[in-house]
């Protein structure tokens, strides 16, 4: 997993399925909220995702009260979030 940020955006290349990815993302996504109180994540490629990411991401966005908006080139891993019932609260669109 490649990640790269930019303003207020994170990129994420590549499947999201280790431990070190989600400490990644939590760096990350840790900086920009410090900073900005809209994110969006864009994930390129990933086929899923980990539940110690999403549950960071339920955290950031329920009790922070962060905006986040995610946007999916996969479709496996936004029919995931879909069925998880997080496409709502992660405002998870396809790109």
């Amino acid at each position: 997993m490649e990640i790269s940020t930019s303003s207020n955006t994170i990129t994420i290349t590549g499947n999201i399925k280790t431990p070190s990815d989600f400490q990644n993302i939590k760096t990350r996504t840790d900086l920009l909220v410090s900073q900005n109180k809209e994110i969006t994540i864009l994930i390129k490629d990933s086929l899923s995702i980990t539940s110690s990411v999403i549950g960071y991401l339920n955290k950031i966005v329920l009790k922070d009260l962060i905006n986040l908006n995610m946007k999916i080139g996969n479709a496996q891993l936004l029919n995931l979030l879909n069925d998880l019932h997080l496409t709502s609260v992660f405002k998870a669109t396809k790109v």
